[in-house]
């Protein structure tokens, strides 16, 4: 469920209080917190510019946190996005390049049957997860881990280890650093994945049994819920979107490559947690995990403007990480105790 009922409160900001708690956890106090730290610290901080290129910044994990939420609400999760989205890179480019050293003028057909492949390597992987996690119950964990290292394994045999060259210019106009109407593209691609996947989550039979599935798996099956097919459903959109993700990336460097993506994979599930998605399924909104995604990456940004070093980064990363698990341990345990009363 995306809601918690709340009991009848004296106090009308205690209320409130509680009920942003329960539905958003422990974000908005770190948004607020960072936003009043950096920009005591660094002036440029709240800068229309940074703000706005934060915003760009954004579009990329937000897109690959969508995919993993879908698969924490189902009680699973993904740790195979980034090698995915190298793959996506790798085969996409090369394809492309294929096409164009053909015919150099057949750059639509080059993007048109890139961008299929790309979508297809998705599919094949979040199939494969799917089917592993589904159908031979094999914990998400293992599955996606070796997944991890086997298309980590692909992409590299596939490149030989160097970015490849030689991508349309239109297809980094139209899904990389193009602007419509001043606009970065990837933001309205980013917007129309949302939309999409809100619409799946909010307002179809598929979203509502995701949410059955997370927070009662054998529950769901017995109420006629076909837990295996969703499961693979799932991890099949998980993929697309780190596919996604791993286009508009390609089109933003101008290269396909075979390491793009990594660091998002623990900032995927960071953003998720943060954003109040349990890690033990059925409770999450995607808005939510929008303003982990926000979060995540205005940190980020605020660190570089102070010059932090980047391995204290990763402490800081790590440790806002936990706090967030702590405080959603906490909070389920509040929930427990709302449901008994």
């Amino acid at each position: 469920m995306t809601d918690i009922a709340e009991k009848p409160a004296g106090n009308p900001i205690v209320a409130a209080a509680r009920a942003v708690f329960m539905n958003m956890g422990i974000l908005p106090v770190l948004l607020v917190a960072s936003v009043i730290f950096f920009a005591l610290m660094e002036e440029r901080f709240l800068d229309g510019r940074n703000l706005f290129n934060v915003v760009r910044q954004t579009t990329y994990l937000a897109i690959v946190s969508m995919g993993q939420m879908v698969c924490l609400l189902t009680a699973g999760f993904d740790l195979s996005i980034g090698s995915t989205m190298a793959l996506t890179s790798v085969v996409s480019a090369l394809v492309m390049v294929s096409v164009l050293a053909g015919s150099p003028e057949a750059f639509t057909l080059a993007i048109t049957l890139g961008l299929i492949a790309g979508i297809g390597v998705g599919v094949i992987v979040g199939s494969i997860n799917g089917i592993g996690v589904a159908v031979f119950n094999v914990p998400p964990f293992m599955m996606t881990l070796g997944m991890l290292s086997v298309v980590v394994g692909v992409a590299l045999t596939i490149s030989g280890g160097v970015p490849i060259y030689g991508l349309p210019k239109v297809f980094k106009e139209v899904f990389g650093y193009g602007r419509i109407i001043d606009i970065p593209a990837p933001l309205f691609y980013t917007v129309g994945l949302f939309v999409a996947l809100f619409f799946i989550l909010n307002w179809t039979k598929m979203g509502r049994y995701f949410y059955a599935i997370g927070s009662n798996r054998r529950a769901a099956r017995l109420s006629g819920v076909k837990t295996r097919k969703h499961l693979l459903f799932a991890y099949i959109i998980c993929g697309v979107l780190a596919s996604c993700c791993g286009l508009l990336l390609m089109a933003r460097t101008g290269t396909g490559e075979s390491t793009i993506g990594q660091p998002l994979v623990l900032q995927s599930v960071a953003a998720c947690v943060i954003g109040g998605v349990s890690l033990f399924g059925g409770i999450g909104r995607i808005e939510n995990v929008i303003l982990g995604a926000f979060f995540i990456t205005l940190l980020t940004n605020g660190m570089n403007l102070i010059r932090m070093e980047s391995y204290v980064q990763q402490i800081v990363l790590g440790s806002v990480l936990i706090l967030a698990i702590v405080v959603d341990q906490v909070r389920l345990r509040y929930m427990g105790q709302l449901r008994v009363d």
